[in-house]
């Protein structure tokens, strides 16, 4: 493989986000509060395959010491971008603003493998950038699931002939919504009571065709809050998918497609069920902070974003009367408590359903492995993660598991189906909705 084409900083790639110099960064690497937070050093015990180890690789590939090389991109992509390392960071480093730029040095340099290149651009560059094309696979892969294709598949073991990896990948995906989310609702949707909040809501895109009876849960939720909830029609994906995977330029034209879909409506805020996308849409402000025409808009729509329980919190929510007599834990997804660092607000609200025992889950902000398309791409390494999270879960002797995120809920899901576990997998809009008997 060959070297760099440009020794470029990858600080400088990643346009428009705030991170720290390599100078600064010098001085930071010697630290090493990140090693004990970092799951893949966990599995490695190597060093190269820690914050600390992939910033010096970093830094040398900065300052024209060492070439990009096919080890410098393992790393790059073995990292889960969980961003824990951020919260032990005593300095405050932006950890994951470096990885992600050095994602997109390599994708730029078109230094990956030609099939990766051609898997990423079918799916990230032209799946992924259109709600009608999502949509389309969507309704493929529902007759796939419900005709019967896939009971005959599974049943003769044909995937393992063909492509065992696939086999293995299979049962990761989620199953298709009978209903799509914006085939169901219409743009405007009057609060149940006299309005307090308008709010805006983003159907999503893996959420609008995969759980769609999540977002409907969510919608009822916020109605049962006294809020008008808005949808604005003709959204696409946030562009959360291809920043955390190197394509830059693709999320900077779906972050100014969803800017033009929001910014023409008043909002108290815009509530995301989806910790993924909700920490990338509030960073709009920095990825197009360079372009003149979206900047101040961007910053404008950023500032609105919250997760679901941030808002309910911020608004002093309706208390639930209708009794959940569970044991329930909760799992902090990653791009909810290290990047937005909203940990207490979910927990707030599962403490004032009535009758439920929250039991603490050991290492609830540890990362499951999903890490968006991670579990697919490498999945040994994401099962290994899942073993760990499903022994911590086994240990609460919980009938329910909390999440506020999409890969979570598919990644633990699995996990509990295969250890075959008696544990519901509930998102925390749906567990709520269940105790306001709506």
């Amino acid at each position: 493989m060959s070297g760099v084409r440009e020794n470029t900083s990858p600080a400088s790639a990643f346009h428009g986000v705030d991170v720290p110099s390599f100078d600064f960064l010098s001085n930071c690497i010697h630290c090493g509060l990140c090693l004990p937070t970092c799951p893949t050093y966990a599995l490695t015990l190597s060093e190269k395959s820690s914050p600390r180890g992939r910033i010096r690789l970093m830094k040398s590939i900065a300052e024209g010491e060492i070439e990009i090389t096919p080890g410098f991109i393992e790393e790059m992509y073995f990292c889960l971008d969980c961003q824990a390392c951020e919260t032990a960071c005593p300095a405050g480093v932006k950890y994951g603003a470096l990885v992600e730029a050095s994602r997109t040095q390599i994708e730029e340099q078109r230094l990956l493998s030609w099939p990766e290149r051609l898997l990423k651009g079918f799916f990230l560059r032209w799946v992924f950038i259109s709600n009608r094309r999502i949509k389309s696979v969507a309704r493929l892969l529902r007759f796939y699931q419900i005709s019967g294709i896939e009971a005959f598949i599974r049943a003769t073991k044909v995937l393992r002939l063909l492509s065992p990896k696939l086999e293995r990948v299979q049962p990761l995906s989620p199953r298709i919504s009978r209903q799509f989310s914006d085939d169901t609702f219409g743009d405007i949707i009057p609060s149940r009571g006299p309005r307090k909040y308008r709010v805006g809501f983003i159907t999503g895109c893996l959420m609008n065709v995969m759980y769609a009876d999540v977002n409907d849960d969510t919608i009822q939720v916020l109605l049962e809050n006294n809020c008008e909830v808005v949808i604005p029609h003709g959204q696409d994906c946030c562009g959360s998918l291809h920043a955390h995977n190197g394509l830059m330029d693709t999320a900077r034209s779906l972050a100014r497609k969803m800017v033009d879909s929001f910014d023409s409506y008043l909002f108290d805020a815009i509530v995301m069920n989806s910790a993924g996308c909700s920490a990338f849409m509030k960073e709009y402000g920095h990825v197009l902070s360079d372009d003149k025409e979206y900047a101040e808009r961007a910053a404008t729509l950023a500032k609105k974003v919250m997760d679901l329980s941030e808002f309910l919190v911020s608004i002093d929510f309706k208390r639930p009367i209708t009794e959940v007599r569970k044991r329930v834990t909760h799992h902090e997804a990653c791009h909810l408590v290290h990047t937005q660092k909203v940990s207490q607000q979910p927990k707030q609200v599962l403490e004032a359903i009535p009758g439920l025992q929250l039991a603490e889950l050991n290492e609830a902000t540890w990362c499951c492995g999903s890490a968006g398309i991670y579990n697919i791409i490498r999945y040994e390494d994401s099962m290994k993660l899942l073993e760990r999270k499903m022994e911590n879960l086994k240990s609460t002797n919980a009938e329910m598991v909390v999440m506020g995120n999409p890969g979570c809920l598919a990644q633990i899901n699995y996990g509990v189906q295969k250890e075959k576990l008696n544990i519901e997998v509930v998102h925390l809009a749906t567990l709520l909705r269940r105790a306001y008997g709506v």
